[in-house]
């Protein structure tokens, strides 16, 4: 019996020539194998990167972006997961532009033809948000941290989504939108969906204006969000260094099975994974603490910095100038407040 998956017709049905009865039979037959996802209808330019769906335990997967920056690699840069479950799919982050988001639901297509219920937000950062249009169209419940208003109502927000409509089009272009969360999560909470219990941990101000992260029992793999990068240097921007230290410090990972990273390779060996972006932090905030306390200017300090532990990592060259001024400015402002 020939088999056609719902990604097959949705590429077929705008190229058929056939009578309005016959085409109508095949939409009914499409939203019939949607079924609950049946609002998925909208098309994207299709993504041309290479997308691999890695399994971290049974009925537990992500993707992994390459470590680039910006608008490199199609803005395919970040993490997401997906969990399946008997009764719909969790997904955790939603890419960075639509394009990708619809590449994400074809590879769980692949693997479960179960209904997508629920997308949670680790943070409101391009490369993880620019696709939730896809499944909020699915009918996807979205859950992100309070504190994601903010950058949702922030200029800031704005000038990057029209900065991609130029350099990611036409993968963003002005169908792109910002997706609202449904659900505000101000405190850490948990929820279970068939047989599996997801413990969301809301971390407040730390990367961004407001961080969750995901631990899904009874596996025990913990979904960081950029919390933690792995195998590149954090993107820092606008944090709270200091609150991100003090998070990472209070994360639970003794009896982890596995952690995902917002970027980078999920790992075995989370107090490993972890150790990179804990050292990067604490040594931007020692150096630019010790040069403000000196009176120092950024540019003394950054010229005379010996960077050697972390300047062949990828994204050094692009990012690490930036974060080190961010963090200059935020130290001389929690230095003037004590």
């Amino acid at each position: 019996m020939l088999e056609v998956s719902q990604l097959d017709l949705l590429r077929v049905l705008p190229r058929l020539r056939c009578s309005p009865k016959l085409w109508g039979t095949a939409l009914v037959i499409l939203v019939t194998m949607l079924g609950s996802n049946a609002a998925w209808a909208t098309r994207y330019p299709v993504s041309e990167v290479p997308m691999q769906v890695a399994m971290v335990a049974e009925d537990i997967y992500y993707v992994m972006g390459l470590p680039r920056v910006g608008n490199d690699n199609e803005g395919f840069i970040s993490n997401a997961g997906f969990v399946v479950t008997d009764e719909g799919v969790v997904v955790f982050d939603a890419l960075g532009t639509p394009s990708l988001a619809q590449a994400l639901v074809a590879k769980i297509r692949e693997k479960t033809d179960q209904p997508i219920k629920r997308v949670v937000v680790s943070h409101y950062h391009a490369d993880h948000v620019y696709g939730l249009q896809v499944f909020k169209e699915l009918g996807a419940i979205i859950m992100a941290a309070q504190g994601s208003e903010l950058y949702l109502e922030s200029d800031a927000a704005r000038s990057r989504l029209t900065e991609r409509r130029e350099s990611l089009f036409p993968w963003v272009d002005d169908s792109t939108y910002l997706v609202a969360p449904d659900v505000i999560v101000d405190q850490s909470m948990s929820f279970t969906l068939g047989d599996k219990t997801f413990a969301i941990n809301f971390h407040g101000k730390a990367h961004s204006d407001g961080d969750l992260s995901l631990l899904v029992r009874p596996e025990r793999v913990l979904f960081s969000g950029d919390l933690i990068f792995a195998g590149r240097i954090p993107f820092v921007g606008s944090a709270d260094t200091k609150q991100w230290l003090e998070t990472l410090r209070a994360l639970e990972l003794e009896g982890l099975n596995a952690l995902v990273p917002g970027h980078g390779p999920a790992s075995t060996d989370t107090a490993d994974t972890v150790s990179l972006t804990r050292r990067y932090l604490e040594y931007l905030r020692a150096v630019m603490i010790e040069g403000v306390e000196d009176l120092l200017s950024f540019e003394e300090i950054y010229e005379t910095t010996d960077w050697s532990e972390f300047s062949h990592l990828p994204t050094f060259n692009e990012g690490n100038r930036l974060n080190a001024n961010g963090v200059f400015l935020s130290v001389e402002e929690e230095l003037l407040n004590n």
